[in-house]
């Protein structure tokens, strides 16, 4: 499978901030740059304290002459010991408690920040993941993105497409997998013939075809529906939800098929396998999918 680089599995989550709230001034700043990659972006939502529960931030944006002072920890964020560009959630003094979360962004050259080391994940080893600490980092006004504490009525809309972008790519992944498996078992032959000859793993690969093509049938409305610019934020968690389930059980069902050397880092099965478990936790976890589904109901 190709691996992306480094700014790809950021650019995902960070651009739609950027190309959505962002002024025509900030655009002409930041985009050309991002887009070539020569500017390596990071969104840095996740705290020690606060996964999915983005109320429950305690990262402050204090305002001062010119600007605002940014003091706190995230955590889990990817391209965080690398970013140029890193566009910060922090709870403001200027609004409702309940709304009162901005979105900054920090140019890394003019306003450091403190970096930890590259954490030590399951898998997806290629994109390093990082720990950030601001203690009274200054941001000038011109890098609030949108309106100051109107944080949470926005990430649900960008959320959507976050969502929406890793369902596609999980269904993706998972496919990979299964036409690998399938082709492995006409090669790998037990008791005198290939296992793929068994009734046992065709109906393990039906099954595993079945799952894929329905849930990739429902994605496929998701994106016409976000091309079209009518993605509801219930249905793009019922996408994640799905292709996230649906890639971790067809990929778990493939490394079965592959009997012991699936459990073997040198086969592409077992990498796909780490690297597929953490897609039910980033981008919100399943269980937060199921209480946005369930409150819609």
């Amino acid at each position: 499978m190709v691996t992306p680089p480094r700014s790809a599995s950021t650019l995902i989550s960070s651009a739609p901030y950027l190309l959505d709230l962002g002024t025509q001034e900030q655009k002409q700043r930041w985009l050309p740059d991002y887009a070539v990659g020569s500017t390596i972006a990071a969104i840095a939502i996740t705290e020690p304290g606060a996964g999915s529960d983005v109320l429950g931030l305690r990262t402050t944006a204090t305002r001062v002459e010119a600007g605002w002072l940014l003091n706190g920890a995230k955590t889990f964020i990817t391209n965080g010991s690398s970013a140029d560009l890193i566009v910060v959630a922090a709870k403001s003094e200027d609004a409702k408690p309940s709304r009162a979360i901005s979105l900054l962004v920090v140019e890394t050259a003019h306003s450091p920040v403190g970096r930890g080391g590259s954490l030590d994940k399951v898998g997806q080893t290629e994109a390093e993941t990082s720990e950030l600490f601001f203690d009274d980092v200054f941001v000038p006004a011109d890098n609030l993105l949108g309106e100051s504490g109107r944080r949470v009525r926005l990430y649900g809309r960008t959320a959507a497409q976050e969502r929406l972008s890793c369902a596609i790519a999980s269904l993706a992944h998972a496919r990979t997998a299964l036409d690998d498996t399938i082709a492995y078992t006409r090669s790998r032959s037990a008791f005198g013939r290939p296992i793929g000859d068994f009734q046992a793993t065709r109906f393990r690969l039906a099954e595993c075809q079945t799952m894929l093509d329905v849930a990739s049938a429902f994605v496929d409305q998701c994106l016409a529906a976000h091309v079209a610019g009518e993605l509801d934020p219930v249905d793009a968690a019922k996408a994640k939800l799905a292709a996230t389930e649906v890639q971790n059980k067809v990929i778990d069902d493939c490394l079965q098929l592959h009997g012991g050397y699936g459990y073997m880092l040198e086969y592409k099965i077992a990498r796909a396998w780490q690297d597929a478990r953490v897609t039910r936790i980033f981008g919100g976890t399943s269980e937060v999918m199921r209480e946005i589904i369930g409150r819609s109901l």
